[in-house]
């Protein structure tokens, strides 16, 4: 029952939409970097002043994986070709 299920999942997909998908991706990995970059320098210096704030930085340090997550669905989009 699975490799039926396999079987039907792969889809032949054009380079275009391959190269397309690997730049949703890769671009959604390097804003997470870059934005992660600055808020993790900042909230070291926050919590070297003040360790209660452990809490709200790390909810500001996740916050930007969300860009991670966009990318790698709208790479999904295209390989699948959904849209």
């Amino acid at each position: 029952m699975l490799n039926d299920l396999v079987k039907n999942m792969v889809v032949a997909v054009s380079p275009l939409y391959a190269v397309a998908a690997s730049i949703a991706i890769a671009g959604g990995l390097i804003g997470t970097g870059m934005a992660q970059q600055g808020i993790g320098a900042a909230g070291m210096g926050i919590i070297a002043e003040k360790p209660e704030k452990f809490g709200q930085v790390l909810f500001f340090f996740v916050i930007p994986e969300t860009l991670w997550i966009i990318g790698f669905v709208l790479g999904l989009i295209l390989l699948l070709q959904i849209l």
